[in-house]
């Protein structure tokens, strides 16, 4: 698995060993970021803040970075999940522009810092068939995690349906083999 675009482009990442992770495929990260670069919806990528979710291998976090955003804060539970993030930002050379939470993307709570520290991009990536993601979102919004005008990219089974509340509205629609990413925006009230 390599960085598909930007500055790191063509440089490895490192993954963690086994199937608890499910890494994001280089023709789909590929294509996310393709979205992202010409849809009027998206937030701007250079100087982006961006939260990668059930990080995993933080591929979509580390593609992101290497595109232009500023600061990533990676979310992953799994020990060695976690590790292949730490490794991945110390080849990367990226200490001080991110952050490894350890905690439930369920129950994220409040949002520490002020109004500039929200996120404008985040990358969900859950377990499939588990209704986790839909729980994130809600963490996301009643956290104040999020950036006025922020967008989410939910990654999740091609035969799953995701229930999302009347908050959130999708701009597009990919399916890429068994996953199927849907790009959220919130509505505006």
């Amino acid at each position: 698995m390599r960085i598909v675009g930007g500055d790191f482009k063509g440089r490895a990442l490192t993954a963690p060993d086994g199937r608890t992770t499910r890494p994001t495929s280089d023709r789909a990260r590929e294509a996310i970021f393709n979205v992202l670069a010409h849809a009027d919806w998206a937030p701007a990528l250079e100087g982006a803040r961006v939260m990668d979710i059930f990080a995993g291998s933080g591929a979509l976090g580390f593609e992101a970075m290497s595109r232009g955003a500023a600061f990533c804060l990676f979310v992953e539970t799994d020990d060695e999940a976690r590790g292949a993030i730490r490794d991945n930002v110390e080849t990367f050379g990226l200490f001080g522009n991110t952050r490894v939470h350890r905690r439930d993307a369920t129950q994220l709570g409040q949002r520490p810092g002020g109004p500039s520290e929200a996120f404008d991009l985040v990358f969900l990536d859950p377990p499939y068939h588990k209704g986790l993601g839909e729980k994130a979102l809600t963490a996301l919004s009643d956290g104040d995690w999020l950036s006025e005008n922020a967008a989410i990219v939910f990654e999740h089974a091609s035969d799953e349906d995701i229930f999302i509340t009347d908050a959130w509205e999708i701009c597009n629609a990919k399916t890429y083999g068994a996953a199927r990413v849907s790009f959220l925006k919130q509505k505006k009230s």
